[in-house]
């Protein structure tokens, strides 16, 4: 059937998820989802939306949503952009403001992701090295650029730039959009958000996925100048004028609206975060500094891909990516306690193996 396809898609290299399994007692940590739980007010709220009215249509845009958003951010609702997910607002992100007759630039370590994005759309794009200690390097985007996107924390590395660095950016680059793109944000980073009153080339990009525990009501935003919003919601309504039912609208405002439960949850995540590097460095190995939802690690005496077949036979499942730089690494996402213990304890049977 393949002889049906156009140009584009045969030759496109497409993003590969995480792996989904159906496997029991499996212990899966490759996919950065949240070891817990929605907010009890979550389901509450999309069980109570989920009635006759669900033959309409939804907001197409995402009012309460966008408003209950810009008040827990202090920003205004015509600077919110939400959509399905924020995979979908990226999307948006790099047709309406990322193509550029000079080159995208972003890290050549980051969200594997951006470069198919610019496949997709035809984006000119070049990648600057992380320093040897996987960090990035403010002063080497000093060049010439149409564009810049950043995830901060970086992915898959967990590596969080501080917001003075994200400033000087921005200084540098006074007449070129700049997206953060800040899935992890809400583990240890500090957010670009307040930058953006000062920089009107500044889009922030939020998901709900990780730190609210809401990957399967798939919620992703933006907060920026109301410009740049302007021109994500042409792309939106050029593709899919409603992209968040009445359900998921209604879930996302009342996860925003239970702020203790957030911060429970967040907090418990941090602590299970530490007390895994921790477990980790005491069987040797190198852990970067995360400021996400999981650790980037990797052991003097061995690969990347051996252990992560290793863990897997144990019934373990974490992330390996194969490209050189990051061949020898694991990224293992924070689970519950016993998850983390049953981590340790297989790699400890590993090793001594």
């Amino acid at each position: 059937m393949s002889r049906f396809w156009s140009d584009l898609v045969r030759e496109l290299e497409p993003y590969v998820p995480g792996e989904q399994p159906r496997v029991a007692d499996l212990v899966k940590l490759n996919t950065n989802e949240s070891p817990f739980g929605p907010s009890p007010a979550v389901t509450a709220a999309i069980t109570a939306e989920a009635a006759e009215t669900l033959r309409l249509y939804p907001d197409p845009q995402s009012s309460a949503l966008r408003e209950a958003l810009a008040t827990y951010h202090g920003v205004k609702p015509d600077q919110v952009f939400v959509g399905n997910g924020s995979d979908e607002v990226l999307a948006h992100a790099f047709v309406a403001l990322l193509k550029h007759d000079a080159p995208l630039l972003f890290p050549d370590v980051t969200y594997s992701f951006y470069p198919v994005y610019c496949a997709l759309f035809g984006i000119d794009y070049d990648t600057v090295p992380l320093d040897e200690a996987m960090n990035v390097r403010v002063a080497d985007y000093r060049r010439p650029a149409g564009a810049i996107i950043l995830a901060n924390p970086n992915a898959p590395t967990g590596v969080a730039l501080p917001r003075d660095e994200i400033r000087r950016l921005l200084a540098d680059h006074p007449d070129q959009p700049v997206v953060v793109d800040e899935a992890y944000v809400d583990f240890g980073g500090e957010t670009a958000i307040p930058l953006i009153a000062e920089h009107p080339n500044l889009l922030v990009v939020h998901t709900m996925s990780k730190s609210r525990g809401l990957a399967g009501l798939r919620v992703g935003y933006a907060i920026g100048d109301a410009g740049l919003i302007e021109a994500l919601v042409r792309v939106k309504d050029s593709f899919n004028s409603y992209p968040l039912g009445r359900p998921v609208q209604a879930g996302a405002i009342a996860s925003i609206e239970d702020e203790a439960y957030f911060q429970d949850r967040r907090a418990a995540v941090i602590a299970g975060r530490e007390r895994m590097t921790r477990g980790l460095r005491a069987l040797g190995f190198e852990v970067l500094p995360s400021s996400a939802n999981f650790v980037f690690a990797r052991h003097p005496d061995r690969g990347g891909r051996e252990l992560a077949q290793a863990l897997r036979e144990r019934g373990v499942l974490v992330r390996h990516f194969s490209a050189p730089r990051t061949a020898d690494f694991l990224r293992i996402t924070v689970g519950t306690d016993s998850q983390i213990e049953r981590l340790l304890t297989a790699l400890t049977e590993i090793l001594k193996g």
